[in-house]
């Protein structure tokens, strides 16, 4: 569990500067202190540590370079590399920053210490930091725990972590927090009306599954929607391997949503919440679905199969029409569903489509202020056209490459009728390479924002 060091006598007073900074702060320092640190050629640089000595060899404090204006707009988390390259101790952080500031740098401490270590022992986080005054401490250790949940899942490889282990993973979950879980699976998606989670997962070994999760028993209703496609091959219409490599993520969506429903429980919010994941493996043999074919959706809705490889909101439309069916009053979708989303915006925005912009509105202001990147995309009404066929109500993959996230996006729309507040969340899942409080690997996208969101989008 990734969390702050109780309070110590012996912790070591940590200075974070700015390089604007940096000048007037070393003046008002004894002068051999402001030798070392100049000796150490210290001067605000974002992401520098320093350890001071005093006499005997015993340290005094250490400081740690924020860098400058143009880091603040440029970088996040600066802090976690701070963290990991102070030696082993316990630290306090002495200087004062704002409300939103300290609580960034302290969640950059928190994620500095994740590491996967299932497969592979990793080298210990050595520093560890007191909660600093002004900054919650449970709130900030529940969402780096959350987002740690999203991380291990997502980095889980598909061996490890098909439909059973993802079902097992959502029971572990609800059984620590007490809440309820139903799942459908094989062949009972049939006869209880979920034909297209059983179409797009019926070629692999494990059978496909709708897992249904709920927690809470007042205030307003949430549900939560994520695509857990364990692993896709892309059908009959195959990937080619480079583009199968990372497959293992694509249960992203699943991933993030049990991040922010723990965190959502964990805090114990008053709502009640749904969380819906159909989880499959899109295999190939003799039974998968084949392009040209015809589904029909729980909806009602026909869907032809232009590309086996645009399955995820086949699974998803399914469980999206489940949740319509009694409306709550926000229902949220994520998913890694388009490389057309990481074409626009690349791996670190979360773009989202929403009807709504009271929702949105309070999106945007969370995002900023917990540095959790997300970007409003159109459902774009004109577009409609382009996902319907003429031989059935709806086309899983319009020809033609064009605006194949929006297209996206709209297909989701069509199965949400009667709940006035959704939102989906075309998510990468992934960073792909290390940075400040984001290893290689799976990742959180956007949960921050949405945690942050939810007390004025449900007027909590």
């Amino acid at each position: 569990m990734l969390g702050f060091s109780e309070n110590s006598d012996n912790a070591t007073d940590l200075y974070l500067i700015s390089k604007e900074a940096c000048d007037d702060w070393l003046d008002t320092l004894d002068p051999p202190f402001k030798t070392w640190l100049q000796a150490m050629g210290f001067k605000g640089q974002r992401g520098k540590a320093v350890v001071v000595p005093e006499d005997a060899g015993k340290v005094a404090f250490a400081v740690g370079g924020l860098g400058g204006n143009s880091d603040a707009h440029r970088h996040r988390f600066v802090v976690a590399n701070i963290a990991k390259a102070l030696p082993q101790g316990t630290y306090r952080i002495a200087t004062k920053h704002g409300d939103e500031e300290i609580a960034e740098h302290s969640l950059a401490w928190l994620l500095s210490s994740y590491s996967f270590d299932t497969y592979r022992a990793q080298l210990p986080h050595k520093a560890e930091l007191i909660c600093p005054d002004g900054a919650d401490e449970l709130r900030l250790s529940v969402i780096a725990n959350g987002e740690a949940l999203a991380r291990d899942l997502i980095n889980t490889p598909a061996a490890d972590m098909g439909p059973t282990a993802l079902q097992s993973a959502v029971e572990n979950l609800a059984n620590e927090y007490g809440a309820t879980v139903d799942t459908i699976a094989g062949d009972d998606l049939l006869t209880q009306n979920f034909p297209m989670i059983h179409a797009v997962g019926r070629a692999a070994d494990e059978p496909p599954r709708l897992i249904d999760m709920s927690w809470g028993d007042t205030g307003p209703s949430l549900v939560l929607v994520g695509k857990g496609v364990c692993f896709d091959t892309g059908g009959l219409n195959i990937k080619p391997g480079a583009s199968m490599g990372l497959m293992k993520k694509d249960m992203g969506g699943a991933a993030n949503v049990m991040g922010l429903a723990y965190m959502i429980m964990a805090l114990k919010l008053p709502l009640r919440l749904r969380v819906l994941i159909p989880a499959v493996e899109n295999s190939i043999d003799g039974s998968a679905f084949r392009p040209q074919d015809i589904l029909k959706s729980r909806k009602g809705l026909t869907v032809e199969i232009n590309n086996t490889d645009a399955e995820g909101r086949l699974v998803l439309a399914d469980a999206i029409a489940l949740a319509d069916e009694t409306p709550p009053d926000l229902m949220i979708c994520m998913a890694t569903l388009t490389g057309a989303a990481r074409v626009a915006l690349g791996p670190d925005i979360a773009p989202y489509y929403t009807d709504s912009d009271d929702f949105s509105d309070a999106l945007q202001v969370a995002a900023e202020r917990v540095r959790d990147p997300v970007w409003r995309m159109p459902f774009h009404d004109p577009y409609e056209s382009m996902i319907e066929p003429g031989i059935a109500d709806l086309d899983n993959a319009p020809k033609g490459g064009f605006a194949g996230s929006i297209t996206a996006g709209l297909f989701l729309r069509r199965f949400v009728e009667d709940t006035e507040k959704f939102a989906h969340f075309d998510i990468y899942g992934w960073s792909p390479s290390s940075l400040p409080g984001r290893p290689k690997g799976g990742a959180g996208q956007g949960i921050r924002s949405i945690l942050e969101a939810l007390p004025k989008a449900l007027s909590l």
